[in-house]
């Protein structure tokens, strides 16, 4: 979420050019609905349903277990504050099925009526077979500032809330998993007195052990390691504004970080949109990476949309273009823009 004061939606839009090439696109193809069922295509900032809902999985994660993608977010189909963090299945990251809501609102507590519960990203742990959730929770003034942890069995199960706390006693809002390709995994977390962290997880990611690196104070973290590169994604602290998101490289999790520059046009706002997940897709002719973004419109939470566009990566570089309208081939690992 972008913030200064308190952590922050966003909605403006980019211009009449954007606004009218999405505008007309809308009304021609409904992401995973409208289209046929042969269709991979993907139009960023469109509607996207599973069957003939909503699709509610805002601020998500991504995880494939076998050939089967998850996607899980929060459900804004009540507004603002925390109802449930919902969880969708697809076989081609386009047509999306609705599994189960993991957590749901309760009572009381972390979950309870009036809680702040956002971007909930998911684990496997290999070791203890068990998936594992962490989410930003707080109060509606977002003055806890902690992280909450949730496990279970299976992926899109019933998930057991384990509670909260703040990471090494730091404040963390806007959070991001990253497991690296040796098991070892990290919570990447926005702690606005000092900057963004990234801290090592225990070797059940129950807690947090230590922290390895410090950024500059930025949100909405997302990492990913490629040929052995690794790629941390983030957004500045704006308010309701949107920003130029921007990443760092660096040869291990704990740096040296190289310093932070944009990866979509400069002005663009990063095609209004934040940060929230970046997915490998690796198939048969090579592998792709996918930027996963949400466009907020706060005033209507349950009307906002999601920003996927291919990443363009040259060795450290990263680049991202505007494809008012694209083709996904998981099963290949590739893309095409469509006219």
């Amino acid at each position: 979420m972008l913030g200064n004061a308190m952590p922050a939606r966003t909605f403006l839009l980019l211009g009449s050019a954007l606004l009218l090439t999405t505008a007309a696109l809308s009304q021609k193809s409904v992401h995973g609905s409208a289209q046929a069922p042969s269709s991979t295509a993907i139009v960023p900032g469109t509607p996207w349903r599973a069957g003939s809902q909503s699709l509610q999985a805002h601020s998500g994660g991504m995880i494939k277990v076998g050939n089967t993608w998850y996607w899980i977010g929060e459900n804004k189909s009540h507004g603002s504050a925390f109802y449930a963090n919902s969880c969708y299945s697809s076989a081609d990251l386009v047509h999306w099925t609705h599994v189960n809501d993991t957590l749901t609102l309760q009572k009381t507590g972390d979950l309870g009526p009036n809680r702040i519960v956002e971007r909930p990203k998911i684990l496997y742990n290999a070791r203890t077979k068990t998936y594992v959730m962490y989410m930003h929770i707080d109060d509606p003034k977002y003055a806890e500032a902690k992280v909450g942890i949730a496990t279970s069995p299976t992926v899109c199960g019933n998930y057991t809330y384990r509670g909260s706390f703040r990471p090494l006693g730091f404040e963390s809002r806007d959070i991001g998993l990253f497991q690296d390709t040796d098991g070892s995994a990290y919570l990447l977390s926005e702690d606005r007195k000092n900057g963004l962290r990234i801290d090592a997880l225990s070797a059940d990611y129950l807690s947090v052990t230590k922290t390895v690196a410090m950024l500059p104070d930025m949100e909405a973290p997302a990492m990913v390691k490629i040929h052995g590169v690794y790629f941390l994604f983030c957004s500045h602290l704006t308010g309701w504004d949107t920003n130029d998101n921007q990443y760092a490289t660096a040869p291990a999790p704990g740096g040296p970080w190289s310093p932070l520059v944009n990866f979509a046009p400069a002005g663009t706002h990063t095609f209004n949109s934040q940060t929230t997940f970046v997915i490998p897709v690796k198939g048969s002719g090579g592998t792709s990476y996918i930027y996963m973004g949400d466009r907020w419109v706060p005033k209507d939470l349950e009307s906002s949309t999601y920003i996927w566009l291919p990443l363009t990566i040259s060795g450290t570089s990263v680049s991202m273009a505007w494809h008012g309208r694209w083709s996904l081939n998981a099963a290949a690992g590739t893309w095409n823009p469509l006219p």
